[in-house]
């Protein structure tokens, strides 16, 4: 397995934290993380797994998982699309397995963080409001629709609202990689 901590973290580890570290400063700088960044990270997990006798149907194996479940949430505005494909450079890296736990657990970190703004900005019963709100118009029309795409217009609004899911990511990876579940 990729995630033992026998002596410290093995190149794999380190690589990965080391994108995904830069890949949260990006998303807290900037709002997103450059597709280059992405590019590079997916050709050095696949070298690296390659490398360390991964077979190449498991990572893809793992990138593909990362798509299908990533994906539909992207569409309807839940992930940005840097986070999608945070998570299908991680898939490079690591198994299905392990990435299935580093995704519940950045849900879970997320979730966290979200009540923490919701708490510190005083906004739940807008926010409450503005999702169903946003069900409602599902209902009634039938079709999805991108979830806050009205609120980018007004940037202090949007920011307000808004976590930068790589932190979380990179947390639950941490943890994954301590051994923290």
């Amino acid at each position: 397995m990729l995630w033992r901590w026998s002596i410290g973290l093995n190149i794999c580890q380190s690589v990965l934290l080391l994108l995904l570290l830069l890949s949260a400063y990006a998303d807290l700088r900037t709002d997103r993380i450059p597709n280059g960044f992405i590019l590079l990270g997916m050709a050095v997990g696949l070298g690296i797994s390659l490398c360390n006798g991964r077979a190449l149907l498991g990572i893809l194996g793992s990138v593909s998982l990362a798509f299908l479940l990533l994906y539909p949430l992207y569409k309807i505005g839940a992930l940005g699309a840097g986070d999608v494909k945070l998570f299908l450079m991680i898939g490079g890296f690591c198994t299905a397995e392990e990435l299935l736990v580093i995704l519940a657990g950045a849900f879970v970190i997320g979730a966290v963080f979200s009540l923490v703004k919701l708490l510190t900005e005083h906004n739940g019963r807008e926010r409450l409001c503005y999702f169903l709100s946003y069900l409602s118009d599902i209902m009634r029309s039938g079709h999805w629709k991108i979830y806050g795409e009205d609120l980018v217009q007004d940037y202090n609004t949007y920011r307000r609202n808004k976590i930068h899911f790589a932190v979380p990511v990179l947390f639950s990876a941490v943890m994954k990689m301590g051994g923290l579940y």
